[in-house]
């Protein structure tokens, strides 16, 4: 019974690789054996230099190190090793504990523990079985989180499918939106790279502008679909679809960086905007992006009641307005691209146009 429990315990182990370095043969040879007993495979080199290759090329679980050594001692091998592996487990063995290094370089270099050398290795070996089960319970913990990861993603592509499958909705309710969010969203991406955003942020301006208009899903149809301009009343209902966007967005903690863009594109620089009436640097940044992107996509798309404005015309609007309905220097940021990479522009209409 105790053999097959020790070896149940041997092919356990079998699945942990163990490196030894130390410059004394003798070492090596010694815990080659009493390693290699314990059921774990077991790679020892003299060499702290060819260790550090070693351990660049292939996968070890845990090192067991030898301090003072020639050429370099075991600190400045696990120095070097630490600069691209964060994860080994290591063991310092030392000649004496008078010959360890200091307990603040150990936690430096998160050393996990450090034995005296000697003749029998009981306590190597508990220290060996303790890190053994630390490194079983780290990779556990990284499968959960692998699980998890999988889990969210998986959860967070079903929350954008479901979101998409409204904005086509809307798409089909709204002759006008079809390929309008998709232009402002490339506009507002536009906008955020002059400024130099980061990748993260401009997917958010991307997500934010797909879905800038999902509230006109709880808009009526006959008011999306009128030939002409809305009446006051009209306009009115219009007006409530920044908030009913942000609504159905904040199911969703997804959608969280998004939804001060939905909720706020309509706002005015003066104040003069909705749903919140917001002035200035109140506006939320990424909104106010939004602002100019999706005002530049109106004024060039063709509507019922009129004709998509030149490129002067446009020019002249954002100029006139860049103090009182947009971001003064957002504008300005806006007019160059404009001015100076219209081609890029040209590209992304083209790509949309309906």
């Amino acid at each position: 019974m105790r053999k097959g429990l020790q070896n149940l315990e041997n092919n356990q182990n079998s699945n942990y690789k163990i490196i030894v370095v130390d410059d004394e043969p003798g070492i090596i040879d010694a815990l080659s054996v009493f390693l290699k007993r314990s059921g774990y495979e077991f790679t020892g080199t003299t060499n702290p230099e060819n260790a550090i290759e070693l351990i660049k090329n292939e996968h070890f679980d845990l090192m067991i190190l030898d301090f003072i050594m020639t050429p370099i001692h075991g600190d400045q091998v696990v120095e070097e090793i630490r600069k691209f592996n964060k994860e080994l487990y290591i063991l310092l063995l030392t000649g004496h504990k008078d010959l360890a290094p200091p307990l603040e370089t150990i936690r430096r270099l998160d050393i996990q523990g450090y034995c005296e050398k000697n003749d029998k290795y009981d306590q190597l070996l508990l220290l060996i079985e303790s890190g053994i089960k630390s490194i079983e319970q780290m990779n556990q913990i990284k499968k959960i989180n692998n699980e998890l990861k999988d889990t969210y993603a998986k959860l967070e592509q079903s929350y954008m499918e479901s979101i998409q499958t409204l904005r086509y909705t809307v798409d089909a309710k709204d002759a006008y939106t079809r390929g309008h969010s998709d232009r402002v969203s490339e506009y507002a991406m536009l906008i955020g790279r002059k400024l130099g955003l980061s990748e993260q942020d401009i997917n958010t301006l991307k997500i934010g502008g797909l879905f800038h208009d999902i509230g006109k899903i709880g808009v009526p149809d006959m008011i999306l679909q009128k030939a002409g301009r809305l009446n006051e009343d009209e306009y009115s209902e219009i007006k409530n679809h920044p908030t009913i966007g942000a609504h159905i967005l904040s199911t969703a903690s997804i959608f969280s960086n998004c939804i001060p863009i939905v909720k706020h594109h309509h706002e005015r620089y003066d104040g003069t905007g909705y749903p919140g009436k917001l002035k200035g640097e109140q506006i939320p940044y990424f909104a106010r992006i939004m602002a100019i992107a999706d005002s530049f996509d109106a004024m060039t798309s063709r509507r019922s009641y009129r004709n998509s404005l030149d490129l002067q015309t446009v020019i002249s609007e954002f100029e006139k307005c860049k103090y009182t309905q947009f971001d003064p220097k957002l504008t300005d940021i806006f007019l160059d691209i404009i001015k100076n990479n219209y081609d890029e522009i040209a590209k992304i209409q083209e790509k949309y146009r309906a």
